[in-house]
């Protein structure tokens, strides 16, 4: 009779615990999901954990404290280019479901404390269509790059972490400046700083040099200027196949 005391006890307090320990979901974080997926999981992975170069955003600060979007929000719209992170074109509407699941899925790690996802394997990266990406690569991108000559063996130069943010956004790569003087004489350097009003290069002796705007003519070269362009244009499909083609320069 103690026993079965005992088991009806136990199934009664069974019946009171929520059927799962998962934090609810909401429907702006399953919305948000689906956004964050096709816009941001390329790069930080569908979970939000991280792919080796983009960062898991479950251990980010600036996630954690953001209160409606005030933290995330101008991230996702201006990026972090020096960082390799361009903007996302996402509305108001948008970047506040992915802000709900992200806080969800925040919950969900604290609940869980899982163990380090942070090392994504190539199986879980390489997803495209090389052919396709190929195709892509030959249409836009050999105006600037060549896969036998400044991309041959790219592939294995990088981690694949590493490839899939730097063939979206390079980093570390300056803008050159030719200078016209007055006189007619031309200098060329590395842009230091411009604005309305003043223009700094570092010359090819390593030596800084400024000029108001107003008294030289100036030609800026921006080699980033073609991949600023494709960024619009990017879905996450052709984002998979150029990069399971990239793969392929070995």
């Amino acid at each position: 009779m103690k026993a079965v005391n005992i088991c009806i006890a136990l199934a009664m307090l069974a019946s009171r615990l929520p059927a799962s320990d998962d934090p609810p979901q909401s429907e702006a974080a399953k919305q948000g999901q689906r956004v964050f997926s096709q816009s941001c999981g390329f790069c930080h992975a569908p979970d939000a954990t991280g792919t080796g170069q983009a960062p898991n955003l479950l251990r980010s600060d600036l996630v954690r404290h953001d209160e409606n979007g005030n933290l995330v929000g101008p991230v996702i719209r201006d990026g972090r280019p020096t960082k390799g992170m361009p903007p996302v074109r996402l509305s108001d509407a948008q970047i506040s479901e992915v802000i709900a699941f992200l806080q969800w899925r925040l919950a969900d790690a604290d609940r869980t404390n899982p163990a380090d996802p942070h090392a994504y394997s190539m199986q879980r990266l390489l997803t495209g269509n090389a052919a396709a990406g190929k195709t892509f690569f030959d249409r836009q991108c050999t105006g600037c790059h060549s896969a036998s000559k400044d991309l041959a063996g790219i592939g294995r130069k990088y981690s694949p972490a590493q490839l899939q943010a730097r063939f979206l956004y390079p980093a570390d790569i300056k803008k050159s400046v030719t200078i016209t003087m007055p006189s007619g004489k031309q200098v060329t350097g590395t842009l230091l700083y411009q604005d309305s009003f003043t223009i700094a290069i570092q010359d090819p002796d390593g030596w800084y040099r400024s000029w108001p705007t107003d008294a030289v003519k100036f030609q800026v070269r921006d080699p980033l200027a073609g991949h600023l362009a494709l960024l619009p244009t990017y879905t996450s499909t052709v984002i998979h196949n150029l990069f399971a083609y990239l793969e392929t320069l070995q």
